[in-house]
């Protein structure tokens, strides 16, 4: 289905469930080919009881399974996930020091960085 991925890899790590969006993961899929190295999935579907989902009203993008974050090892790993999913039409991108987050919200585009 996926030439980079196992759907497991995208498990909530609270419940265990997994919704991803498929067209989501197509076109994850395609960043990690663009990026030409291993991607290592550190969060992909929450369930709306994850901690890190339930402050949210309305749940986030990781509720809708439409994001993902990756983990990053340098710098340089880093630049060019966040440049690669600019090119590819990628609409949330969070980059924080040890992962880089990306989504396809359907609400204006945003970039922020994690504290």
């Amino acid at each position: 289905m996926f030439k980079h991925f196992r759907l497991e890899e995208f498990n909530c790590t609270h419940t265990d469930a997994n919704f991803m969006d498929e067209a989501f993961l197509h076109r994850l899929d395609e960043l990690r080919a663009e990026c030409a190295f291993p991607f290592r999935i550190t969060s992909g579907y929450r369930d709306i009881t994850h901690p890190s989902e339930r402050h949210k009203e309305k749940g986030g993008t990781h509720t809708q399974g439409i994001a993902a974050d990756i983990a990053v090892s340098n710098a340089i790993e880093r630049m060019t996930i966040v440049k690669k999913a600019l090119e590819m039409g990628f609409t949330g991108i969070g980059v924080a020091s040890s992962f880089v987050h990306v989504d396809m919200r359907t609400t204006t585009p945003v970039m922020w960085t994690y504290g």
